[in-house]
């Protein structure tokens, strides 16, 4: 009886898999550097995957906060965007390549607009919805922002161009990189394609509205 039950008790002190045998053995061998930081990477990718951040920072997003970020350290902008900087040549070419801009813009509008209006499967109280709320909504939501912010001091004092400008932003249909995007992601190609044609043909009439509206408050 001694025998058996000394059996039984070593038996329950072996693992019955293989993979428990691992378990253990990770559990009594302490874990290198290189496997925590592989094991931090994987647990920031697979969060990064959960929030959808590659999907948020596209390349114009990621283009925009670099420019800021360059603009408002010093050492940076002296590096960079200074005529006399050691990386002015950089800045130089963007600027070669900005000359390009408009006519490379036009070109992928027509590109997006290729699947044409009637392709789209949003129906019309979905696009109409869309564009009241671009063109007729996001104006006045503009409007109050630039008054706010002008009377908190935040913009500079009588530098009524500035201040056209901020509104006019507001006041421009889709931007054409909605587009763009949705070409990179392969999804609702045809959507955009619909929304960037209408909204840029009613853009035409509400602009005319809201810059007469402009001039009159700022002039």
């Amino acid at each position: 009886v001694n025998k058996i039950d000394i059996d039984i008790t070593d038996s329950t002190r072996v693992p019955l898999l293989a993979a428990e045998e691992g378990i253990v053995e990770n559990r009594l061998k302490p874990l290198d550097w290189r496997s925590r930081a592989m094991k931090v990477i994987a647990q920031a990718s697979l969060l990064l995957e959960r929030l959808k951040i590659k999907q948020i920072l596209q390349p114009p997003i990621i283009a925009s906060v670099l420019a800021m970020v360059i603009g408002i350290i010093p050492f940076l902008k002296q590096l960079i965007l200074t005529d006399d900087a050691p990386f002015f040549f950089v800045t130089d070419s963007c600027v070669i390549l900005g000359g390009a801009m408009v006519p490379c813009i036009m070109l992928a509008l027509g590109g997006n607009l290729i699947g044409g209006p009637g392709n789209s499967k949003l129906g019309l109280r979905t696009t109409v919805a869309i564009i009241i709320a671009r063109l007729l909504l996001v104006p006045p939501v503009g409007l109050g922002i630039v008054t706010l912010a002008d009377k908190l001091g935040f913009i500079p004092a009588d530098d009524k161009m500035f201040r056209f400008v901020l509104l006019l932003q507001h006041t421009m249909p889709t931007s054409i990189l909605a587009g763009a995007v949705a070409n990179i992601r392969g999804f609702a190609e045809k959507e955009a394609s619909a929304i960037l044609f209408w909204v840029h043909i009613m853009a035409m009439f509400s602009m005319t509205l809201w810059i007469t509206l402009y001039l009159n408050i700022l002039f």
